[in-house]
């Protein structure tokens, strides 16, 4: 990232409140064909399990949900546990409840026992099964996504051993491979930069990760949405010259681009400081992570790493 910052005296200039980006900006909520792609894609109900389906692990405290018979058995993080039978039995309260039976990779049983019925379970529109994955829902968005070419929105990436990286945004990239993710975001995707279309030909043929969220009842939503575009964002902001383009895609800023060029570039900051001065206003942007933008009269004149 590109860094400098313009010399400037802040001593004397009224501030007014702060307010939030979304004071600033707001906008009619509209729904879009990326939000719309996987609306059908979710956890199946009860009604549709059948012995032998199949459930990725994301973490080894899933033993917590079994009885004394998991007191023996190996590491079950990464490994795929299959759905045997569900039935109905009593509780210590007298009460009917449902106990599912999953069989382990070598086929020992485990019983999760939970605190409603099969007929309550039915009624909902999936079961929660802690720490594990429906390979059901890998599968759809496996068929759906592999080989795709779609455009990145996010600078957020994942290397080889999924450490936080950042990377270019708004550049056509192809999915490479799909698998189970982990306990919040169930997919994990391997994507690389489609060279052929980079805006700058500066496209990097490293692999990286991406993880997504995806159906209901999920903790933390990062849906396919706020990753990709089925467009070339490009094409919205024709005015943008290209340098200016190749700024945004790198994540970068120079001084005498706009508030909507920064922010394509940067994305919303936490707060927005108007401060007007004698003939001007003037703008201070502020982020989570300490780039703070200045803007005179909708300009840049100055920034902060």
């Amino acid at each position: 990232m590109c860094a400098a910052t313009l010399s400037g005296c802040f001593t004397g200039i009224e501030s007014t409140p702060k307010i939030t980006a979304g004071d600033v900006r707001k906008e009619k909520v509209t729904v879009t064909d990326e939000q719309l792609f996987m609306k059908d894609v979710d956890r199946q109900p009860l009604s549709q399990w059948k012995p032998g389906k199949q459930f990725f692990v994301t973490d080894d405290k899933i033993a917590l949900l079994f009885g004394p018979e998991a007191a023996g058995i190996s590491s079950l993080k990464g490994k795929i546990v299959t759905f045997a039978s569900v039935t109905d039995v009593t509780s210590l309260t007298g009460d009917k409840v449902a106990s599912f039976t999953f069989l382990t990779p070598q086929g020992d049983p485990l019983n999760y026992r939970t605190t409603h019925s099969i007929n309550d379970w039915m009624n909902m529109p999936a079961v929660d099964i802690p720490f594990t994955i429906e390979m059901s829902v890998v599968e759809q968005v496996h068929d759906m996504m592999l080989h795709q070419p779609y455009y990145i929105i996010t600078s957020q990436r994942y290397d080889t051993a999924d450490n936080a990286r950042r990377g270019r945004r708004f550049v056509k990239v192809i999915v490479d491979n799909l698998e189970p993710g982990n306990t919040d975001y169930p997919i994990r995707l391997t994507l690389h930069e489609d060279e052929d279309r980079a805006e700058d030909n500066k496209a990097s043929t490293e692999s990286f990760n991406l993880f997504m969220s995806v159906g209901s009842g999920l903790s933390a939503p990062r849906d396919f949405s706020s990753l990709f575009s089925f467009t070339d964002p490009r094409r919205r902001h024709p005015l943008i010259t290209d340098a200016v383009w190749s700024n945004i895609i790198n994540g970068k800023v120079s001084e005498g681009m706009t508030r909507d060029e920064c922010r394509l570039a940067l994305g919303s900051p936490a707060s927005i400081d108007r401060r007007p001065g004698y003939s001007y206003m003037r703008e201070i942007w502020t982020y989570e992570n300490g780039i703070y933008l200045m803007f005179e009269d909708g300009l840049l004149i100055s920034f902060r790493r």
